[in-house]
């Protein structure tokens, strides 16, 4: 698995970034912080031995997802982040609420998880070949609805926002 040191630094990066990303006022620094993330997750990936998919997760994810991320924020003018307006208690109480449930899980699970006997796990072909006939054979409708989906937020995102300038040119005429 690779060395237990090298883990818990990768992890206080990979949280340390997710909570820059949580907390940032300025978009666009928390989608850098969110490239930081990912770039760390390929990290360990590649530790676990799958350099493929870490290579997968730098070029599509931190790659080209965050182009996409940054474009939209880029075209909406969305740098600044204002505060939510009319926020109230209770959402920090149901979001803490929350956190400590999944906290609870996740102790939960680590503490069940040591039961698994070694008998009753299958071998996997993990290997880029595999991979992509498991994915381009059972996984085709998912892709290219996803797709799709992609291609029409761009598209509103566009209307949208020229519909915004162009609502603000007329009310200043």
């Amino acid at each position: 698995m690779g060395n237990p040191i090298v883990f818990f630094i990768l992890a206080a990066i990979a949280i340390a970034a997710a909570l820059g990303m949580l907390t940032s006022r300025n978009a666009v620094h928390s989608a850098l912080f969110l490239v930081l993330n990912f770039a760390t997750i390929a990290v360990f990936y590649i530790i676990l031995n799958a350099p493929f998919i870490g290579m997968v997760q730098i070029t599509v994810y931190a790659g080209a997802i965050m182009v996409l991320f940054l474009f939209v924020i880029m075209l909406l003018g969305a740098e600044k982040l204002g505060g939510v307006a009319g926020e109230d208690k209770w959402q920090r109480y149901l979001a803490g609420l929350l956190a400590l449930g999944l906290v609870g899980v996740f102790v939960v699970v680590l503490v069940q998880g040591g039961d698994v006997t070694a008998g009753g796990t299958a071998v996997i072909d993990s290997s880029p070949v595999a991979l992509g006939l498991r994915l381009f054979e059972g996984y085709t409708f998912p892709f290219e609805v996803t797709g799709v989906l992609l291609l029409t937020s761009m598209i509103g995102v566009v209307v949208l926002g020229r519909k915004k300038r162009g609502q603000d040119a007329a009310s200043n005429d």
